[in-house]
């Protein structure tokens, strides 16, 4: 039975009253000063998401909730703002001064949380990285940032980290979490970290920092070539209150979960610091995706609101529903789920498996903070990634034969996907590439690089990325319209699309997908598979090919790597492969 397009929302599936009720209001209404005065014009963002809580009865409510091997640790925003002021004490006394570049080397340990907010309260830069990336890719960044002090662990300092410290000359400082029951003595060239926080005071005064000063530093996780350093500062604050309240949602009684990693955007934007903004808590899972385990984490934590990836998703659905039956998650009433567009299929999988629609938003390192959405209290059109939020300005443009930009105001049309200027967590720079930043401009336009589409009623679909889409016989097809409607078939676990070189059409349509338990792969499948897309798309977009895998390669941060598998399709070189799921 064909499913409507539309998920009416109604008074029986809100738990709790939206915050955001009114989608024009909201926005007419809305000013960035207005949040800054919700902030209480904090300027540095550790203060801001640590330190003004400490005045009122949130001061020892829960922040950060730890689910490790050994057990559960919790830190209430007392305890975090000693810590911090700990840390900050620490750099302070190793002579790291503002505007300095600390990266982050560790799983989603404390010490991780801590360094990075005590960075911000010293005013000194915080870069978390990946703790599965290998040497190669870990040198690369930290030449790439300047990286004065790196925080890492024993385990990761001696496999991944001692074999390039040559490499380093910037390198001055290395702290060493003792993880395993491994010893931080007697290695050269490194200090302690707890011995230098259990000498420290738990008193600080933050470093004055101004709106516009630089506080995280990421890198994106880009197709080919060298990574890119996306410069952010420490007014990204408020882009990070706003749409934690817009939408997420988030009201002070909530218990979050950001399953992302903090070496990624994501997990410092929402996994660290639009919750502690909000004064609610955050479960932090130390272990990797276990389908029993999250669910088991969704219940036993009384999980509110969950924000998560397709990847994750598409992995939970390819467990079987009969898995998520064990469970009963009754406080779970908003679920959100980023890093790559999120295939209709799985929209409803969420309201028919988990009871709860998955509500799907865009955003990008560059953006540092969500900028359309499906929020609470409005329709989802499953597919979509939603509708601007308050603040932000979003609009489809073309560029003519001259190569000028011009707005599109026809429904419907397709074309790059632009914002206007003006939101705060708007990167500021790509580090030491002026260059390429002003690239990514046309007047007060951010070009995104990404294809979109707006409907008559304001929702934004995607296409594609420019490079990624599909030119064939005339048409310009978008994989994801592809990969969504094969993941309909009840056989698709995951769908990734590629053209293909063809001397007639130029390119054809060529999908890899890996399957569910209970399938096997062979000519009947594909065959079917074929058929069904067929119909659903019809001759001109349809592929023409089938691959099966047992996988799809993906980023850590959720992103099918469309130009991998066509890379290994045609033999062409793969490119940089460090953001690659399972490297190290």
């Amino acid at each position: 039975m064909a499913r409507p397009s539309i998920i009416r929302k109604t008074a029986a599936d809100l738990k709790v009253a939206p915050q955001w009720t009114d989608y024009e209001a909201g926005r007419v209404g809305f000013s960035w000063e207005q949040v800054r005065r919700e902030l209480g014009g904090a300027v540095n963002i550790a203060d801001a998401a640590v330190e003004r809580h400490l005045a009122g009865e949130r001061a020892n409510r829960t922040a950060f909730r730890f689910l490790q091997a050994q057990g559960e640790q919790t830190l209430s925003y007392a305890d975090l703002s000693r810590l911090c002021s700990r840390f900050a004490n620490v750099l302070a006394q190793l002579g790291v001064g503002k505007g300095e570049r600390l990266f982050v080397l560790a799983g989603r340990i404390p010490e991780l949380y801590v360094s990075v907010l005590g960075s911000l309260k010293r005013g000194v830069v915080a870069c978390p990285l990946f703790s599965a990336f290998g040497p190669e890719p870990i040198a690369t960044r930290l030449k790439l940032g300047g990286a004065s002090v790196l925080v890492t662990t024993v385990e990761l300092y001696r496999r991944k980290v001692e074999k390039i410290r040559a490499q380093l000359p910037e390198l001055r400082h290395v702290l060493l979490v003792a993880s395993d029951g491994a010893s931080c003595d007697g290695i050269a060239g490194t200090l302690d970290l707890d011995r230098l926080m259990a000498a420290a005071s738990d008193r600080f005064d933050t470093v004055p920092t101004l709106a516009e000063d630089m506080a995280l530093l990421h890198f994106t996780s880009g197709t080919t070539g060298t990574p890119k350093g996306a410069v952010h500062v420490h007014d990204a604050a408020l882009t990070h209150w706003a749409t934690g309240r817009y939408a997420l949602d988030l009201h002070p009684d909530d218990i979050f979960w950001c399953t992302a990693d903090p070496g990624w955007v994501t997990g410092t934007s929402y996994g660290i610091l639009s919750p502690l903004l909000h004064g609610v808590t955050s479960i932090v899972d130390e272990a990797d995706f276990d389908a029993d385990r999250w669910y088991r984490i969704l219940q036993e934590q009384q999980v509110s609101v969950w924000y998560t990836a397709p990847t994750a998703i598409r992995m939970l659905m390819k467990a079987g529903p009969e898995v998520a039956r064990r469970y009963a998650f009754p406080r779970l009433r908003f679920i959100a789920s980023v890093g790559e567009p999120l295939n209709p299929e799985a929209v409803w999988w969420g309201k028919e498996v988990l009871g709860l629609p998955i509500h799907d938003n865009w955003w990008q390192t560059e953006t540092g903070g969500i900028m359309i959405a499906n929020t609470p209290a409005f329709d989802i059109r499953p597919g979509s990634m939603g509708r601007p939020l308050p603040g932000i300005d979003a609009c489809i443009v073309r560029r003519d034969e001259q190569e000028n930009i011009h707005e599109v105001t026809t429904p419907e049309v397709e074309g790059e996907l632009a914002l206007r200027r003006g939101w705060p967590s708007m990167f500021r720079g790509y580090l030491n590439n002026e260059e390429r930043y002003r690239k990514c401009f046309a007047g007060d336009l951010y070009l995104t690089g990404d294809l979109a589409r707006q409907d008559r009623d304001g929702y934004f679909w995607f296409v594609g990325r420019a490079d990624d889409v599909i030119k064939s016989a005339g048409h310009l097809i978008g994989p994801f319209e592809v990969e969504s409607v094969l993941m309909e078939h009840p056989a698709v676990a995951e769908a990734g699309v590629i053209g293909k070189p063809d001397e007639t059409v130029g390119e054809m349509v060529k999908a890899f997908v890996s399957l569910k338990a209970g399938f096997e792969a062979g000519d009947a499948l594909a065959m079917e598979l074929l058929g069904h897309a067929r119909k659903r798309l019809g001759a001109a977009v349809a592929p023409k090919e089938i691959g099966f895998l047992p996988s799809l390669p993906r980023t850590r941060s959720g992103k099918i790597m469309r130009r991998l598998l066509k890379a290994r399709e045609l033999g062409l070189p793969e490119g940089d492969l460090s953001t690659l799921e399972g490297q190290s």
